[in-house]
């Protein structure tokens, strides 16, 4: 599929929603298991998405508009949501993303832009240089893959009450 911004736009409207029709009013056992060791819950998910919307997609896409490559992207923390979720619960986390992706979409269409605009290139402190079309599509697919990512957490939670099926259920294989 070629990139178009109305694609875009259409996962990232519908992120929030997803999150919350997946996630809202389950047990804190659900949301809070994991695979292990350093790795992550839905809650801790929730987490990072937010402080994506804080830190990294608007931030990103400002210094291509402003900036270009002359000024390279700060680092993201991954893992800052460990210590800004303490104390909160996961409806208030929901809350949150929805109401800064609400904030960032709005953001977005007001800037209103246009196919030359797409191939503006900026620095990616690790990756080099990235066009805001591969952000802006890369915003996309960052959802796609931690809604994915929850999907297979909570699936591994029960793998080991499936039994024979386990042959058919793929998730539990990715």
């Amino acid at each position: 599929m070629d990139f178009e911004l109305e694609r875009t736009f259409e996962i990232l409207r519908q992120t929030p929603r997803t999150l919350r029709s997946l996630l809202g009013g389950l047990s804190e056992e659900w949301i809070r298991v994991n695979e292990g060791p350093d790795t992550w819950s839905a809650f801790d998910i929730v987490g990072h998405l937010i402080h994506g919307e804080e830190t990294d997609w608007i931030t990103r896409l400002k210094i291509i508009l402003e900036h270009g490559e002359a000024r390279t992207f700060t680092p993201f923390d991954r893992f800052a949501m460990f210590q800004k979720s303490k104390g909160k619960t996961l409806a208030e986390l929901l809350d949150t993303f929805e109401a800064l992706r609400q904030e960032n979409l709005r953001t977005l269409e007001q800037l209103n832009l246009q196919t030359a605009q797409l191939e503006l290139t900026g620095m990616h402190p690790e990756l080099g240089r990235v066009t805001l079309r591969q952000l802006l599509a890369t915003w996309a697919v960052h959802d796609l893959g931690h809604i994915f990512q929850i999907s297979r957490v909570m699936a591994n939670a029960y793998a080991a009450q499936v039994g024979p099926w386990e042959a058919y259920l793929r998730v539990l294989r990715s």
